[in-house]
């Protein structure tokens, strides 16, 4: 769960609803690169390292 964004939207604090681990952006991203939450992957936005999570088969979720 996101917990805290940017004045420009960039999610920047993190939660762990199953572990209860609270992770800085940073912090999530290496915890992805290492594999430990499948359901992510990282993206370079704007030359920062973003998690986002995988896309699904759900249209109810996507973005229009």
């Amino acid at each position: 769960t996101v917990t805290s964004e940017s004045d420009t939207g960039r999610n920047e604090k993190f939660h762990d609803n199953r572990t209860g681990q609270n992770m800085t952006r940073p912090q999530f991203v290496k915890e992805i690169q290492k594999g430990n939450y499948p359901d992510y992957h990282i993206r370079k936005i704007n030359n920062v390292n973003t998690p986002c999570s995988n896309p699904d088969n759900s249209d109810n979720n996507n973005l229009g």
